[in-house]
């Protein structure tokens, strides 16, 4: 939000013209409503086990499909043929993507780098503190190169016993890598979601990869934060009793 403000006043982004009242607000509410509900179905049909990841994103679509056409009616179903085609493009930008992931993943499993990068980190320092920022660097620098999915294959069970050592708790190591390798999907030079939003947007890579250093900068820090003070990302699980 601070990030925002500040590029908010740099770059003088237009602000409202008006103040609206509360009656509009209550329209504009009620027009959201429906649309809003897709990451709730989504998040909540995954969390409740009613269907998979995979699933879900098949039924956000059928969901927003008949909201486009039906609630909200911002889509016609002359709309669709092209819908599809721009979906298809996109995705197969994407697919291109993963599939040079998963062969880079190969690579380097047959290589054995992710274990020789490791115990080389291991071997630098005892100091907890200094072995946590180092194998967040390795983290970030991977996640730079690789999908998420591929690199949690590969390091998770190298890193995992390394951070149990340390005196991490488990589900607290998979919070710091699942947020440090998602951070590194929109890190130049091969994050997947530069990609992505490159697709959609029109834009250049670069473009997106310069306006994002800012919002970079910031995830770096709230990636520390995280590690360093797990009361951040564990208390809330702890309440709810999932972990001990």
């Amino acid at each position: 939000m601070l990030i925002i403000k500040l590029m908010a006043d740099r770059y003088d982004f237009p602000v409202a013209s008006r103040k609206y009242s509360w009656s509009e607000r209550g329209q504009a509410s009620l027009k959201a409503f429906f649309p809003l509900m897709t990451p709730v179905i989504i998040l909540g049909g995954i969390l409740l086990g009613v269907f998979t990841p995979t699933e879900a994103s098949a039924v956000a679509v059928a969901y927003a499909l008949v909201i486009g056409l039906f609630v909200i009616k911002t889509l016609k179903f002359d709309d669709i043929p092209s819908v599809l085609t721009n979906s298809g493009l996109t995705s197969a930008v994407v697919l291109l993507l993963v599939g040079s992931a998963m062969s880079f993943k190969t690579v380097v499993s047959l290589s054995h780098a992710p274990e020789i990068m490791a115990e080389w980190i291991l071997s630098l320092t005892e100091n907890p503190l200094l072995l946590l920022l180092l194998i967040n660097l390795l983290l970030f620098v991977v996640g730079m190169f690789l999908d998420a999915g591929p690199a949690i294959i590969i390091l998770g069970p190298i890193l995992g016993p390394i951070f149990v050592d340390l005196g991490v708790h488990p589900v607290h190591f998979a919070i710091i890598m699942c947020v440090n390798l998602t951070v590194g999907l929109a890190t130049p030079p091969m994050g997947l979601v530069l990609f992505v939003a490159s697709a959609v947007s029109k834009e250049r890579v670069e473009s997106i990869s310069k306006a994002i250093l800012p919002f970079l900068a910031v995830e770096i820090v709230v990636i520390f934060l995280i590690t360093y003070f797990p009361a951040l990302s564990m208390t809330i699980p702890r309440l709810a009793g999932f972990v001990k």
